[in-house]
């Protein structure tokens, strides 16, 4: 009910008629394509039926597998203004095309088609993965307001994270996302516990500092959400959206095996608001320093930053049509 009211109060509608030039970016690599055939064929559907609307001179496919290419079609798209990108993958994908965007001031009207390994920003967006429900809801052209992240010169959409869940994201290869999907990510988090928390205390700290206020917080691990979802299906906070600039500042204070095993039990349930040891705050900004030099923090699922973190609200939102 949340992200229903924020799309009726903050969405404006546009013409997709009207748009000279659209283009249908698909990951060939997100998800678990190998697996799921069809996919090709949803994404054939989606071409083919927009090209029958809207003009197929207008509409563009291009099938990418490598972060180079990713690169190339990103700045490719703001050269030649393309007004809108329909990005078949998941929050990776979307994560390194906009980032593009942003870092040439271009801001196209973005739509998502949920085909990768994570898909929070299509779930929260209410996007179907049946190619007939998806185009009947898109071509109505309700855009929403995405309000985006940036952790040090990176830019993220969902969640910055740093500590037990960054290990655990930085852990996990391309070749277990690729063939074990979500499951490589339980297989990680469950190596961890038992390598780094079976005989001690977790030995890393960090301290957070909200807004600017001089005050430094300590924990454990942090975990600032921008999404009303996380890990899935999952909500850590309340009040949690990508069309709002606010960040959730998740402050986790326990370092014991036990409190690790219960903040993922109290995630599991929604319910980690109930644990004392977690302070949950709102902030425009965040600052977070470690005991451990560079120690590596998480943007949407991809290992791209390290501590220090500079963590900020960008001052415009890039508009989704959903």
């Amino acid at each position: 009910m949340r992200e229903r009211k924020c799309v009726k109060v903050l969405r404006k509608r546009v013409n997709v008629h009207e748009f000279k030039k659209i283009m249908i970016v698909y990951n060939s690599k997100a998800g678990n394509h190998q697996f799921f055939g069809d996919m090709k064929q949803r994404i054939a559907e989606i071409m083919n039926t927009l090209r029958r609307d809207l003009g197929a001179g207008v509409v563009e496919e291009i099938s990418l597998g490598t972060f180079e290419q990713i690169q190339l079609v990103g700045k490719r798209i703001c050269a030649e203004k393309v007004d809108w990108i329909v990005v078949a993958g998941g929050d990776g994908t979307i994560r390194a095309l906009v980032e593009i965007f942003v870092e040439n001031d271009y801001w196209p009207y973005v739509s998502v088609f949920p085909a990768g390994t994570v898909n929070l920003v299509a779930k929260e967006l209410l996007q179907n993965a049946d190619p007939e429900r998806w185009i009947k809801r898109v071509v109505k052209g309700i855009a929403v307001p995405i309000w985006l992240g940036k952790a040090n010169d990176r830019i993220f959409l969902t969640v910055a994270g740093i500590g037990v869940d960054s290990l655990v994201v930085h852990r996990v290869t391309e070749t277990e996302k690729k063939y074990l999907s979500k499951f490589a990510y339980v297989r990680q988090g469950s190596e961890l516990v038992r390598k780094e928390l079976f005989l001690r205390n977790w030995q890393y700290k960090f301290q957070v500092m909200i807004d600017n206020d001089d005050r430094w917080r300590d924990a454990s691990s942090v975990i600032v959400a921008k999404s009303r979802y996380y890990a899935g299906r999952f909500s850590l906070v309340d009040g949690g959206s990508l069309c709002s600039p606010t960040l959730h500042v998740c402050m986790f204070t326990g370092s014991r095996r036990a409190d690790f095993l219960r903040y993922a039990a109290l995630i599991a349930t929604d319910l980690l608001n109930l644990d004392k040891t977690v302070e949950i705050i709102q902030a425009k900004s965040v600052k977070i320093r470690s005991n451990v030099d560079n120690f590596v923090a998480e943007l949407d699922g991809d290992s791209l930053v390290s501590s220090p973190l500079d963590i900020s609200l960008i001052d415009r939102p890039l508009y989704f049509i959903s």
